[in-house]
């Protein structure tokens, strides 16, 4: 008699073989599966497996650590987009004030004060240069926020005991089951190959 999974495999012959290795996880255990885990005892370790793991081709994995690695993020293959969307908020910000600044005092409103120019760019500078402050760090902030996906107040790494330890003194790092070249065997034992203190698959 053929299994759920052969079942649910056989009706779907166009399937990518990374969605077929993720419906195999899925059944493991008889619960969905989001990873595989991987805990280091330090941060040099971690970076290490990291590269390892770009190399070998996965790209949905992420890593975590008690303070910031620097080249962490590199070695996962992630790019910071931040400074980008903070420069372009300064620039939306300072534009936005002195456009605000110029409509009011040379279209909306003229008033000649005392032979000054209507158009006065030196007097416009300093509320340009504060909104143009306040824009930037309210985009670094939000941005930031929306990034790094938060506030999130569940993961489901959190269903691994061992995780408590990510916020004291231990290294981890995790392969998504939707990676395209995830596959519960190949990506165990590439796992295993990294020499980890431990390792667990992480339930959904």
């Amino acid at each position: 008699m053929r299994t759920r999974e052969e079942l649910l495999v056989s009706a779907r012959p166009a399937v990518a073989p990374y969605q077929t290795a993720i419906v195999r996880m899925q059944f493991m255990n008889g619960r969905s599966t989001y990873g595989l885990l991987a805990e280091f005892s330090t941060h040099e370790e971690l970076v290490r497996a990291a590269e390892k793991a770009y190399t070998a081709g996965f790209r949905r994995m992420d890593g975590f650590a008690p303070f910031p690695v620097e080249g962490l993020a590199e070695a996962l293959g992630k790019r910071n987009r931040l400074p980008l969307l903070v420069l372009i908020g300064g620039i939306i910000g300072g534009a936005g004030a002195y456009y605000m600044q110029w409509y009011a005092n040379a279209i909306d409103y003229v008033i000649n004060v005392g032979g000054r120019p209507i158009h006065s760019w030196p007097s416009f500078i300093p509320i340009t240069f504060e909104l143009t402050v306040l824009a930037a760090a309210l985009t670094a902030f939000f941005g930031s926020l929306a990034l790094n996906g938060l506030p999130r107040p569940y993961h489901p790494v959190f269903n691994v005991p061992e995780f408590e330890r990510a916020s004291q003194d231990r290294f981890f790092l995790c392969i998504e089951a939707r990676d395209q070249n995830f596959d519960p065997d190949r990506t165990r034992a590439f796992l295993q190959s990294l020499n980890p203190l431990s390792f667990a698959e992480v339930p959904k």
